[in-house]
């Protein structure tokens, strides 16, 4: 038996010498049996052991300072391997613990392996899938058809909303997202702005930088540079705000109240967010070339006078409103995607984010393809 070894999990074997004992293998155990530290194997125990040469097995723990799950994984081994050589394994000089859990991993049935599922093919993960989205699909109409009934009530006055809690919101959505609306816009036109100068230049055709910033801005950047940062800003909180109150039972507690989640929580926040994105793109507008005439003035012969001449004939009144058209839809677009993804949130925190995170992406990859689809169609109408 080591003994010198005291923290240290040990085994030795041995034969008792009396003739008594004899043909009785007496295992030693030392130290501490835990998981987490290094134990000694049973192979390497019993490497020079003969079972012919013995009846029994005993174990002896007079050295045996502490023990876990570690200590019953080798007796376990120790009795599988007496029975295996015809020995009998007594359990009777370890701790009471250890033999009743022992007898309790006995009397416990293995797990039956269940066999034969060799997972899915390609044609069950493609139907797996179709289902999903087809679900996706139908939950989300689903959202959109009692969304237009909430609105038609709002309109024919069936539906109340929070005044408090709507001028909120629109402060949220409108005054307090001005300050990034007016950097990233006035950023955009001066890039536009710098590489029309450098490429007209060319041409000594400066002046058209104002047509170029103006129905560039006007007719898409604004529009989708605004519904971008609300979808990052606004649309997420939606989904957050929303999520939280979700896994909080906020929303549950509302519905046993008889109060609907849709018009109390959904309703505002599409309307805010519809009133407000069209006075963002209109701010937009401004402040975008507003950074285009710096650089025009800056970096080229125009003047102040001519830059905004030139934004005067090239813009069309049209053009503004084709500009505000598209703001309204992706405020639309940004307002459903997080109340949406706050309304199906999981219901725990880590589903927050992930439902903050889906939100975002849902609007901007929603607002890209709705531009594409203005786009073709003022294309053909001849807008």
């Amino acid at each position: 038996m080591t003994t010198d070894e005291q923290d240290q999990a040990a085994c030795l074997a041995s034969s008792r010498g009396s003739a008594d004992d004899a043909g009785v293998l007496v295992l030693h155990l030392s130290g501490r049996w835990l998981l987490s530290r290094q134990r000694p194997k049973l192979p390497d125990v019993l490497s020079k052991v003969d079972p012919s040469a013995y009846k029994s097995i005993h174990f002896d723990i007079h050295c045996l300072q502490s023990w876990d799950t570690g200590l019953l994984i080798f007796v376990r081994a120790c009795q599988d391997w007496a029975n295996e050589n015809g020995l009998n394994c007594h359990l009777g000089d370890l701790p009471e613990g250890v033999q009743n859990l022992v007898r309790l991993s006995r009397v416990v049935p293995k797990n039956e392996s269940t066999g034969g599922f060799k997972g899915r093919d390609w044609l069950s993960s493609l139907g797996q899938k179709s289902l999903g989205v087809l679900d996706g699909v139908m939950r989300y109409l689903a959202f959109s058809g009692e969304l237009v009934l909430d609105l038609l009530a709002f309109v024919t006055g069936r539906a109340k909303i929070r005044r408090q809690d709507f001028l909120f919101i629109l402060q949220t959505t409108g005054a307090t997202a001005v300050p990034i609306v007016s950097l990233l816009s006035f950023l955009t036109g001066l890039i536009i702005a710098f590489i029309g100068v450098i490429q007209l230049q060319k041409f000594a055709a400066d002046i058209y930088v104002a047509d170029l910033v103006g129905l560039a801005t006007t007719r898409e950047l604004a529009a989708v540079m605004a519904g971008v940062i609300m979808a990052g800003r606004t649309g997420a909180a939606f989904a957050a705000q929303i999520g939280s109150m979700k896994v909080n039972e906020e929303i549950d507690a509302l519905t046993t109240f008889g109060i609907s989640p849709m018009q109390f929580l959904v309703l505002p926040r599409v309307i805010a967010m519809v009133l407000m994105m069209p006075l963002l793109c209109v701010f937009a507008n401004a402040v975008s070339i507003a950074g285009g005439m710096v650089v025009a003035t800056t970096i080229s012969d125009v003047s102040v006078t001519q830059y905004i001449n030139q934004i005067d004939h090239a813009v069309s009144t049209t053009d503004f409103a084709v500009g505000i058209f598209k703001s309204a839809v992706f405020g639309l677009i940004v307002a459903m995607a997080g109340c949406y993804r706050g309304l199906n949130c999981g219901k725990d925190a880590t589903a927050v984010g992930l439902a903050a995170t889906s939100a975002v992406v849902t609007a901007i990859t929603w607002i890209v393809i709705a531009d594409a689809v203005f786009a073709v169609m003022f294309h053909i109408l001849g807008v």
